[in-house]
């Protein structure tokens, strides 16, 4: 019996990346910049990726037997760089018939740090060089199942070098485009430079994504200074999501989204899809209420919203879904705005998913019918990447 039990598409999954995940598939003349996949911000010891290391880059034998016969407890005990088809795309087809998703997104976890961080010493030709490399490494890990949707990365602060890489993607099998949800470097996402980037992926039919991690996890250091003691994350460090990050996590992918709307991206291609995965959803109808009145509002002097056919919540749910944290209530959500703007996910193998998150979303859905089930678990999903449906 597999853990899913009816038909459900999972719109977020992750690669725990090897230290070399980059180097290997880099361009020969950059390998020797490309920096090594780190786990010095992660739950993830040193002494557990030696191991695998020192294994070949292989879990043991032993240890992917005990994972097998996990059966439908795999999500629930399967964690991690520990878990089953973690970094292995050959242990990641045995993960997808225990787990028995029809379709899974793949997000990277680890190596987006440099060529998306708005910090990043990288010149444009590492940087985006590293995401050249990450992208040839997903593809890699996904073709071991057509099941598996493989998501590339492409940071927007060079248009030029983004747009290039975009046409690489268009040509692999990778399914989706993660970009930054923040300034793509001194420009806004609706800037005029941008607009032949939004155009052909609203043409190819490729969707693009917001996930946490595509802008910094914690607030600047001042919003900390309090006089007190550091507060710990909810892991007991302090390299991840702290109570203050979380509270206000929703900003950054909000304002993107935000000035991509106002700016006439989803009206000036209402082909586009794209999603907001593991960035919460609660703030989604207060942003459809908001961005409907300043439509109307601010659309009697702003030339690009009193062009508008269509009023925000009708772009957003034509063209937009988001993802619920595991935690979160869904079925107020949808009552708060309509049952066509959820995706269900699991975030295998990540902690922070849940050990059954099927379990956790049934109990917020409650009473509400199949029809919203239906769309919460697939339709919303096969909305978003229609491709799925075809396979």
């Amino acid at each position: 019996m597999t853990y899913a039990h009816r038909s459900m598409y999972d719109a977020d999954s992750h690669i725990m990346e090897l230290p070399d995940f980059l180097q290997k598939y880099a361009d020969p003349g950059l390998r020797a910049e490309v920096p090594a996949v780190s786990y010095s911000a992660s739950i993830v010891t040193d002494e557990e990726v030696a191991v695998i290391m020192a294994n070949g880059g292989r879990h043991s034998d032993e240890h992917l037997s005990e994972l097998l016969g996990l059966g439908d407890k795999l999500i629930e005990k399967s964690k991690e760089i520990q878990a089953l088809g973690a970094f292995d795309g050959a242990e990641r087809k045995q993960a997808m018939d225990m787990l028995g998703f029809k379709k899974q997104i793949v997000f990277a976890t680890h190596s987006v740090a440099k060529p998306f961080s708005p910090s990043s010493k990288l010149e444009p030709r590492l940087r985006y060089g590293c995401a050249r490399a990450h992208n040839r490494h997903m593809s890699d890990f996904c073709a071991h199942d057509e099941r598996l949707m493989g998501v590339a990365i492409i940071p927007l602060d060079d248009t030029e070098h983004a747009i290039a890489e975009l046409e690489l993607v268009l040509k692999s099998n990778l399914k989706a485009v993660w970009v930054p949800h923040r300034p793509c470097g001194d420009k806004s996402p609706g800037h005029v430079e941008l607009e032949p980037f939004w155009a052909r992926l609203a043409d190819a039919g490729v969707p693009f994504l917001l996930h946490v991690g595509g802008s910094p996890l914690q607030l600047a250091k001042a919003w900390g200074n309090n006089g007190r003691a550091a507060t710990k994350d909810w892991l007991g460090g302090g390299e991840n999501l702290r109570t203050k990050d979380v509270a206000v996590l929703h900003q950054g992918p909000e304002t993107f989204l935000s000035m991509m709307l106002i700016e006439g991206v989803f009206e000036r291609f209402p082909k586009l899809r794209g999603a907001s995965v593991e960035l919460g959803a609660g703030w989604v109808p207060e942003m459809l209420r908001r961005l409907d009145w300043v439509a109307k509002t601010w659309g009697r002097t702003d030339k690009t919203l009193a062009a508008f056919k269509r009023t925000p919540t009708q772009q957003f749910t034509e063209q937009m879904a988001f993802t619920p944290f595991v935690f979160e209530e869904v079925g107020v959500f949808i009552d708060l705005s309509n049952p066509d703007l959820y995706l269900f996910s699991s975030d295998y193998p990540h902690i922070e998913g849940g050990r059954n998150p099927i379990a956790r979303f049934e109990s917020t859905l409650g009473e509400r019918g199949p029809a919203v089930r239906d769309k919460f678990y697939a339709e919303n999903f096969l909305r978003i990447f229609p491709d799925a449906r075809a396979a």
